[in-house]
């Protein structure tokens, strides 16, 4: 059975419109007693990384989350969801959960060249393609080279570890796009509106 976490910052439609394509049994609740007995989780998230902090706490998913990640049952996290698994954002200026090192920077702090900040639009918002690296995913699996998957954010992974991010979109930078540690894997981009690719991230994910 799959958990979804709700903690009031949305996209929840949409990922449970696609589990239910898939046939996948899952729970969705605001509260963490009735994900315990999750066999994984989804932890999804659009919207502010202060607020979601926020909401995580008053909620307990804060300890909830890193509860389970301990258990080594698998995990993913989506858009925002993907980046407050790191230690720490610049958008609120907030510590976040801290289960893969790394920090959350604005897209303007990461592009130095002129010409090429001049020519980013911000947020990054649309499809782009990732190209798979440092040995991919399991959940990456059947999925073609280059295949394209629906961005919409303004802040970008920055793990310490290099070797963590398995697959990269390049938006006037090299954007870290697939990241996994373990039992998480995280994606800065939505694969539950991303189509045919989209669903077959997340068909592995149910087939785990």
């Amino acid at each position: 059975m799959i958990g979804i976490v709700d903690y009031n910052a949305g996209n929840i439609t949409s990922v449970e419109h696609a589990l239910q394509f898939l046939k996948a049994d899952y729970v969705l609740s605001k509260n963490p007693a009735d994900l315990k007995n999750a066999d994984k989780i989804v932890f999804p998230g659009v919207g502010d990384a202060a607020y979601a902090m926020e909401q995580l706490k008053t909620t307990g998913f804060d300890s909830f989350l890193k509860t389970f990640y301990t258990s080594g049952k698998p995990m993913i996290g989506i858009c925002l969801g993907s980046q407050i698994v790191f230690d720490y954002s610049e958008e609120g200026n907030v510590e976040c959960l801290g289960l893969i090192p790394g920090k959350i920077k604005h897209f303007s702090n990461l592009v130095k060249d002129v010409a090429t900040k001049d020519s980013v639009k911000i947020p990054h918002m649309g499809w782009n393609d990732i190209e798979i690296c440092n040995g991919g995913s399991k959940l990456l699996e059947g999925i073609d080279a280059h295949s394209d998957f629906y961005f919409v954010h303004s802040y970008v992974i920055q793990p310490e570890d290099e070797s963590v991010i398995k697959g990269y979109a390049n938006y006037g930078i090299k954007v870290p796009s697939v990241i996994e540690k373990d039992n998480l894997t995280v994606f800065q981009f939505h694969p539950e509106k991303s189509g045919k690719a989209g669903l077959k991230i997340l068909e592995n994910f149910v087939n785990l």
